[in-house]
């Protein structure tokens, strides 16, 4: 059996495993990112991670590269084993059956399905298995599946792009483009991160956009484009209807008329009726789109939609791109209006901070406290 080393090279080898986890950020929804590295003697004879929902796990890859010198080693991974049969069989089976010696993770999977289920039966089977190596690392590594696990509703990522002095649009409602093309491009690395993208129907009738992903020399994948549109406003020849690159849902109330709504679904989109009211309820929204397993839901809406979230305390974490311009003027957008606060005790506090330069941009990113 593999002898156990220092509490650094632990931590190495699980760094090695959480950086394989990162090769598949996009593509594993409504599953957790996951990484598998295999060491024997001191060297790494196998690794992999879980490249797609459906596919096999990152330990099976693992296992597969690593063949018969799997038996006796230690294996990494950054999450619990699975113990079910989901639509793969059970990874912690997988492990014993190689003759694996000792099992090392990050974090225990809060899955119900697993739940420290996989841990006893590799214990049962009498593997040695250790937690909680880097468990902070792999806990930010699967934010988005965690929340959504856990509560079944999507993970919901806010940004916004703005000058100096926080518009947003000019006073005539100009607003491309307010970042530089470095930013832009980060944005479209963004999208292709996520299971949704929404907006107001204020930005679609204001922009046309196409809300696709748009990567130089590489194909993204298209996040499903969800338009909160109480109304059915949206434009029979806007680019979320005539353009079929993505998959469209608008979301309206009872109050919606209805040969708007049939004009709609005859172009191809989803109407999703959410609740009766003047406005949609955005927080069963979010609950109907998480009962659909989107994970993940990237907000690029306008200065309504924005306080909205925030005031609603439904957004987990914000990017906001900042760039070196000045606009000025009163009835220039700002990225957050609606009422406001009266207090400043009351603001809206951000943690976590982090500042990056783009080119002479600033993006600042940070979680809701």
């Amino acid at each position: 059996m593999e002898k156990w080393g220092d509490e650094m090279q632990h931590e190495d080898y699980m760094r090695q495993a959480l950086m394989l986890a990162r090769y598949a950020e996009g593509r594993t929804s409504p599953n957790p990112l996951v990484g598998a590295v295999i060491v024997k003697e001191g060297r790494i004879v196998g690794q992999g991670w879980h490249k797609k929902s459906g596919t096999p796990h990152a330990e099976i890859h693992a296992l597969a590269q690593a063949g018969a010198a799997a038996k006796g080693a230690t294996i990494y991974v950054t999450l619990e084993p699975c113990s079910h049969y989901g639509r793969t069989p059970p990874c912690s089976k997988a492990l014993i059956e190689a003759g694996i010696g000792r099992v090392v993770i990050a974090m225990k999977d809060p899955n119900p399905l697993v739940a420290g289920r996989g841990i006893q039966m590799l214990r049962d089977a009498g593997i040695e298995v250790i937690d909680g190596i880097l468990k902070q690392e792999a806990i930010e590594l699967n934010e988005v599946f965690l929340k959504w696990i856990m509560t079944k509703q999507p993970f919901i990522i806010l940004k916004t792009a703005m000058t100096l002095d926080g518009k947003i649009a000019t006073c005539t409602g100009n607003s491309q483009w307010i970042t530089n093309e470095k930013s832009r491009e980060r944005v479209h690395k963004m999208r292709d991160l996520y299971d949704g993208i929404l907006v107001g129907i204020g930005t679609v009738l204001a922009d046309n956009p196409s809300l696709t992903t748009r990567l130089a020399g590489i194909k993204g994948e298209n996040p499903i484009r969800i338009i909160v549109d109480s109304k059915a406003r949206t434009p029979l020849t806007a680019q979320v209807v005539t353009d079929h690159a993505a998959q469209t849902i608008i979301a309206v109330t009872k109050e919606a008329p209805q040969i708007r709504v049939e004009a709609l679904r005859q172009s191809g989109v989803e109407v999703l009726v959410v609740n009766d009211g003047r406005q949609v309820d955005l927080k069963i929204l979010f609950c109907q789109l998480g009962e659909r397993a989107i994970s993940s839901i990237f907000i690029e809406g306008g200065a309504t939609i924005n306080y909205s979230l925030i005031s609603e305390h439904l957004v987990d974490k914000i990017h906001v791109f900042i760039a070196p311009k000045l606009v000025g003027g009163k009835d220039a957008v700002t990225a957050f209006e609606g009422s406001g606060i009266e207090n400043l005790q009351d603001a809206f506090l951000l943690e976590k901070m982090q500042t990056e330069l783009i080119d002479g941009d600033i993006l600042i990113s940070g979680y809701a406290k």
